[in-house]
C-alpha cells in the first residue's frame, strides 16, 4: 500500500495536470475566436494580442498538462497558465469595456508567462526535474 502522502501528491500532480489541459483548451479557443475578430473587426490591436499570444502558449500548455513531469514544470505550467488568462482577460475586458481589469493586469500577466518560461529553462537544466 502506498503511503497517504504519496497518494495525495499523486492526486494534486493528476490535478495540475488536468487544469493546465483545461487552460491549453480555452487558450487555443480564445485565440482563434481573438483571431477571427481581428480579422473581422478591422484588425483590433487588442485582439491580435490575445490570438498571438494564446495560440502560442496554448500548445506549450498542452504539452506540460500531458508531459510535464516535476515541480518545476508544475510550477512553469501554472505561471504560464496564469500569466496568459491574465494577459488576455485584461485586453479583452479594454477591447469591449475601455478599461483594464486592474491596474498592472497585463503586465503581470506577461511577467508571469516569462516567469514561465524562465522555469521551462531552469527544468530543462537542473538534474533530475523531470522524476520529482
Amino acid at each position: 500500500m502506498e503511503p497517504m502522502h504519496n497518494q495525495s501528491a499523486g492526486l494534486r500532480a493528476e490535478l495540475g495536470s488536468r487544469l493546465v489541459i483545461v487552460a491549453a483548451g480555452l487558450a487555443g479557443a480564445v485565440g482563434v475566436v481573438a483571431a477571427a475578430g481581428a480579422s473581422h473587426t478591422g484588425e483590433s490591436r487588442n485582439l491580435s494580442a490575445i490570438a498571438t499570444i494564446c495560440l502560442a502558449h496554448g500548445p506549450a500548455l498542452l504539452a506540460l498538462g500531458l508531459f510535464g513531469r516535476g515541480r518545476v514544470l508544475g510550477l512553469a505550467s501554472a505561471l504560464l497558465a496564469f500569466g496568459t488568462i491574465l494577459f488576455a482577460v485584461d485586453l479583452a475586458v479594454r477591447e469591449w469595456l475601455g478599461h483594464g481589469v486592474f491596474v498592472g493586469a497585463a503586465p503581470l500577466g506577461g511577467a508571469g508567462m516569462i516567469c514561465g518560461w524562465l522555469m521551462v529553462i531552469a527544468a530543462g537544466v537542473m538534474r533530475g526535474t523531470f522524476s520529482k
